[in-house]
C-alpha cells in the first residue's frame, strides 16, 4: 500500500486528525495549514508538515513509517535539522511519528534518540493501539486492518459518512479517499473485485463503479460475485450457480451489497429463496 500518499490525503481531509492522534482538542488544529515540503540538499520530502499561522504554534512534522527501518531516527532528525537551516522557521517544533503497531518502531534508541523523546520533541503513535475515533480514524483503521476485517469496516465508514456528514461535496470527497483507501490496500484485485465486495449505493459513484459500468460486463459481475461466494463459502452448488446466473443487473447488485451480511451458505440460500418469484428457481 502506498500509504504515505493515502495518508497526506486523510489529513489533508480530516484536518484535525493530527491533533486527534495526538489527544488534543479539534481546536487546536485552528490556524494551521497542511502542506508537504521538500529539502532540497538530499532531496528528502517530509510525508506531511501542519504549519500554524503564528509563531507561538509549533510545526508538526509527521512520518509515517509501515515498515521496520533501523536508521528511521536519525533520517528523521536529518530531513528535520536540514529543513530547519534551509527555511530558518521562527516557530518551535514537534516530530510525530505513526506506526502501524509497536513491533515495526525502533527497538532501541541510542541516548540522544532517546532523549528526544522523553522531552515530547518526538512523538511516537502506533496506530493499531488507538481508541475508535471520527471517520479518519475510522480510515487510519481500515488501512491497518486485517482483510476479513475490512469489509465490516467499509460498511460502518459509509454508514457514518452518511449520517454524519451533511455537506453533498465533502461526503462525496470522503467516499471517494475510501475507494483511493481500497484500491492501495486490495492492490492485488481487480476493479471489478473491489466493486463486488463493497457494492453499497455510495459507492457506484465512484471512479471503480463508473468505470466497470462503462465496460458493461454484466457477465463479468456474475462471475466475480460466483467467485467471492466460493470463496467465502467453498464450491458452490448447481442450483445456486444456476439462479446467480439468472440474475439481472439490479438483483446482482442487491447480492452484492446482501452478501457483505452472509455468516454461511443458509445466508445465500435464504436470499434466493426471497427472489423465487422473479426468478422462478425451484428450491428441491
Amino acid at each position: 500500500m502506498h500509504t504515505d500518499t493515502i495518508f497526506y490525503q486523510i489529513f489533508l481531509t480530516f484536518h484535525t486528525l493530527l491533533f486527534e492522534l495526538l489527544g488534543q482538542p479539534a481546536e487546536n488544529a485552528e490556524g494551521y495549514h497542511f502542506t508537504s515540503a521538500e529539502v532540497k540538499e538530499k532531496s528528502f520530502r517530509f510525508d506531511g508538515i501542519f504549519m500554524p499561522d503564528s509563531v507561538e504554534k509549533p510545526i508538526y512534522f509527521v512520518e509515517v513509517q509501515f515498515q521496520y527501518k533501523p536508521d528511521f531516527y536519525w533520517e528523521l532528525i536529518t530531513e528535520i535539522n536540514i529543513y530547519l537551516n534551509q527555511y530558518k522557521p521562527e516557530q518551535d517544533w514537534q516530530a510525530v511519528a505513526l506506526f502501524p503497531k509497536r513491533s515495526l518502531d525502533v527497538d532501541k534508541l541510542t541516548n540522544y534518540q532517546q532523549e528526544l523523546v522523553n522531552s515530547g520533541r518526538i512523538k511516537r503513535i502506533y496506530l493499531d493501539e488507538l481508541p475508535s475515533g471520527s471517520i479518519g480514524m475510522g480510515l487510519i483503521e481500515l488501512i491497518i486492518s486485517k482483510e476479513n476485517q475490512s469489509q465490516e469496516l467499509v460498511k460502518n465508514l459509509m454508514a457514518r459518512t452518511k449520517t454524519e456528514i451533511s455537506n453533498d461535496s465533502e461526503r462525496q470527497g470522503i467516499i471517494e479517499l475510501l475507494e483511493s483507501v481500497l484500491m492501495s490496500k486490495f492492490s492485488q484485485l481487480s476493479r471489478q473485485e473491489i466493486e463486488a465486495m463493497f457494492l453499497l449505493s455510495d459507492i457506484k459513484q465512484t471512479r471503480v463503479y463508473q468505470e466497470a459500468k462503462e465496460e458493461g460486463e454484466q457477465e463479468g459481475k456474475k462471475n466475480l460475485l460466483l467467485r467471492i461466494l466460493s470463496k467465502k463459502f467453498g464450491k458452490l452448488r448447481d442450483e445456486y450457480i444456476k439462479s446467480i446466473n439468472g440474475l439481472n443487473i439490479a438483483q446482482l447488485e442487491d447480492l452484492g451489497e446482501a452478501l457483505l451480511d452472509f455468516k454461511d451458505i443458509n445466508d445465500l440460500e435464504k436470499w434466493l429463496q426471497s427472489h423465487m418469484i422473479d426468478l422462478e428457481i425451484s428450491t428441491s
